[in-house]
């Protein structure tokens, strides 16, 4: 990313005043035109987590897609909330109750994606996450998922062992086998010798006998 905002000047803009609060000692950067991403997942996690620090959940409001080849070049990222004036069972425009704070991204060429249109101020209050206190979903997701690839590497492992110990009884087994015969063909030629040790003796005293 290339462009980074003074946290002084950003919490002076800020809606209602609510961020000044948020993390009094730490910086939170906040989206601006022309802020570039290496990617649209890089992008949309930014501003993720810029909005749960400030205080709002978000939603896709738009995409465009190329007419050469169907992916994805521009992404509209908003907030979810409504409007504080909204009368619940009342019916409204609900163009007028949606909250306008949103985000433009476009891909301007491979490997770049660059905010276009960034609207910071929203018609509802804003909730402040207890992050300190407790892990988001994000990090419990992060932490399933770095669990589930540990499991993964530990399954692969175990399999490479298995095989392993698999063509070693296997080899073992062919080793017996062949030493099996080995000592068979022994034991014959002993039986064969015996047998002709006998022969010869017999001849021998039938010679004598004569």
């Amino acid at each position: 990313m290339q462009t980074t905002v003074d946290e002084g000047q950003e919490r002076g803009e800020t809606s209602r005043g609510v961020e000044s609060s948020l993390f009094e000692n730490e910086t939170i950067e906040e989206p601006c035109e022309g802020m570039e991403f290496e990617s649209e997942g890089t992008a949309k996690a930014f501003y993720d987590k810029y909005a749960r620090r400030i205080g709002f959940l978000t939603r896709v409001l738009s995409s465009r897609k190329s007419e050469r080849d169907r992916s994805i070049i521009s992404r509209g990222i908003g907030c979810r909330g409504r409007s504080d004036n909204h009368i619940q069972g009342q019916k409204r425009d609900k163009r007028q109750e949606a909250c306008s704070a949103m985000i433009l991204l476009k891909r301007e060429k491979p490997g770049k994606w660059v905010v276009r249109k960034f609207v910071r101020d929203h018609n509802h209050s804003l909730v402040i996450s207890q992050q300190k206190s407790r892990p988001s979903l994000d990090d419990k997701d992060k932490k399933i998922q770095e669990l589930m690839a540990e499991l993964r590497v530990k399954k692969r492992l175990s399999a490479a062992y298995r095989e392993q110990l698999n063509t070693f009884i296997k080899d073992v087994e062919e080793h017996n086998e062949r030493l099996s015969v080995k000592v068979q063909v022994a034991v014959d030629n002993l039986k064969e010798l015996e047998t002709k040790r006998k022969e010869l003796l017999q001849i021998k005293k039938a010679e004598h006998v004569e």
